[in-house]
């Protein structure tokens, strides 16, 4: 109500996907994604904004606010580029984002921007 346009949330880190990454050159470079896959290996449990994906959608269909998917598993270096975990992540925002229209919620799916 106070004028949020969008939320960022990084919901497709999820718990297999983060061994994924640990033959990266760069490892895990999104701030957000490495917050998400550290929570998720501490507590041993699923990434609680996949989770309560469908909730999460509720409220924002509720005060019309977007949601920006943001790409936790990026790639940092083309090293790392275009391997089995930015893949993966690629595909259940995917599947998130037909969940979010199934709510009426615009989303945006970010791209990985920092490689070529």
């Amino acid at each position: 109500e106070q004028g949020v346009d969008y939320f960022t949330i990084h919901a497709g880190v999820l718990l297999r996907y983060v061994p994924m990454t640990a033959k990266r050159l760069t490892g895990i470079v999104s701030r957000g994604g490495s917050i998400m896959a550290k929570w998720c290996l501490s507590h041993h449990k699923e990434n609680f904004l996949f989770e309560h994906f469908r909730e999460i959608c509720e409220i924002c269909a509720a005060y019309d606010v977007s949601l920006s998917l943001g790409d936790g598993l990026r790639p940092g270096s083309i090293q790392d580029a275009n391997d089995e975990a930015q893949f993966s992540e690629l595909h259940t925002l995917g599947e998130l984002t037909k969940i979010a229209w199934e709510y009426d919620v615009q989303v945006m799916i970010e791209g990985p921007g920092h490689v070529p």
